[in-house]
């Protein structure tokens, strides 16, 4: 039988599928506090400098600055700043370019050597300088440490992310995705709790990489993915996948036979990988059109989600609200793309739409505007949407690929993405420079 055909008979989302995607779902938790730990991590408190000429070293900062909060963070740790502000926002970056290499490298090497095997190494080392970042002595190990943990930290979750889908059903698909960037967004809200519970950094740091040792530990019992097995001509093994599956969903008396898989690669046939994507002339403009998407998402949503610092009020709470705002994102995504009036393509593109116009007449709106057309409420909204469109674009994408270069195009998409995520941090000061240079016509305007 076919493979999709055996995946109706041992069941498309049964018990033993359930508990594998809600393991790989709850991995979203501690990918969020990671993806986000320079928000709390990095932020710059009110302070105050001794009346004089401004202090031009660190070692002069640190004998006339005073930090007013109660929390802990490198910049008042290392004095990141007036002119030291930028490595607040280098770290940052830094952490995405390792996202952008991960992305790179991940992707086509599960394609070849397997999903478990590059997953769990790459949760590994991910935890090994997670623990690192915590108990870094200055700011250069801090800042590498958050390189290297978005190396693991991007190929990983880019893994476990096919993984959900290549457990269960082709009709299922875009219920997991959808469930693992529920769990991201609900994750960005536990950071915020950890932040606020937590005021000092290095423990904040620790107690948020924790969990990775936990996930690590259990992602032994993961069994690979069948659809992979069977795409590289390892049929029994991927019987033997199945038969496990079906035992989860109280099958155990049924018997799984494959067929040989049409686009099985000799052993000494290179993967398809990357350039495939590249020969294949639908292919390839299918990807560059998604690589542009990817990339707009990613500098939209991370963008919005580093300014939650920037705005008034409680810091714990903003960070929060930008986790949060994306959950009924969820249950809309689910709607539409099941509609056959909307779909995968016109619901992304509508979102997009409304995710931009929101961030344009943010950008002329005056303060006091109230709370309906309040910056902050026009704010929150284009995460909501960009998060709509973020979700359906995975789904989307991992639906454009065959199996065998499912994660390498994921791959090269992500990788556009983490060029959005690498400028996302420096959005907050090109949009304070954009109001300064429209603060004149907020004055003029008609709101």
């Amino acid at each position: 039988m076919e493979l999709d055909e055996a995946f109706g008979l041992v069941g498309e989302f049964g018990r033993s599928q359930k508990r594998l995607t809600a393991f790989l779902v709850l991995l979203q938790v501690y990918v969020a506090c990671q993806s986000m730990l320079i928000v709390l991590v990095g932020a710059v408190p009110e302070y105050h400098i001794d009346e004089g000429e401004i202090p031009t070293s660190t070692k002069e900062l640190a004998r006339h600055v005073r930090f007013a909060d109660n929390f802990t963070s490198i910049a008042t740790e290392w004095y990141l700043i007036k002119h030291e502000a930028y490595k607040v926002s280098l770290a940052s970056s830094l952490y995405f370019a390792g996202l952008l290499i991960g992305n790179i490298f991940f992707g086509p090497l599960s394609d070849k050597l397997g999903r478990k095997p590059v997953y769990i190494s790459g949760l590994f080392f991910d935890v090994i300088f997670g623990y690192v970042t915590a108990f870094s002595p200055s700011y250069e190990i801090f800042a590498v440490s958050r390189f290297i943990v978005g190396i693991m930290n991007g190929g990983m979750s880019l893994v476990s992310f096919v993984l959900t889908q290549e457990y269960v059903g082709k009709s299922f698909w875009a219920l997991t995705g959808s469930l693992t960037n529920l769990t991201f967004a609900v994750g960005i809200a536990v950071y915020a709790l950890l932040g606020y519970s937590i005021r000092e950094w290095r423990f904040l740091a620790f107690v948020s990489n924790s969990p990775g040792l936990f996930f690590f530990l259990l992602s032994f019992m993961l069994p690979e993915s069948p659809r992979w097995l069977y795409s590289q001509g390892s049929t029994a093994e991927a019987e033997d996948v199945l038969q496990y599956i079906a035992r989860g969903n109280g099958k155990e008396s049924l018997t799984i036979k494959l067929k040989p898989c049409a686009g099985t690669m000799k052993k000494d046939d290179s993967a398809p990988g990357v350039l495939y994507l590249v020969k294949e002339p639908v292919l390839r403009w299918r990807t560059v059109i998604l690589m542009y998407i990817w990339y707009v998402c990613s500098l939209v949503y991370y963008g919005l989600t580093f300014n939650a610092g920037e705005l008034g009020g409680n810091l714990y709470l903003n960070v929060a609200l930008y986790g949060l705002i994306e959950v009924p994102a969820f249950p809309l995504c689910m709607f539409f793309i099941e509609k056959s009036w909307s779909g995968r393509r016109k619901t992304t593109a509508s979102f997009l739409i409304f995710a931009g116009f929101a961030c344009i007449f943010n950008m002329f709106l005056p303060e006091n505007t109230g709370l309906f057309f309040s910056p902050t409420l026009l704010a929150l909204s284009g995460k909501l949407t960009v998060s709509a469109a973020f979700n359906i674009v995975y789904i989307y994408t991992s639906e454009l690929y065959p199996t065998v270069v499912r994660n390498a195009g994921l791959g090269v998409c992500s990788m556009a993405c983490r060029f959005g995520g690498i400028l996302a941090p420096f959005v907050p000061s090109m949009v304070d420079q954009l109001e300064e240079n429209t603060s004149s016509f907020k004055k003029t305007s008609f709101w």
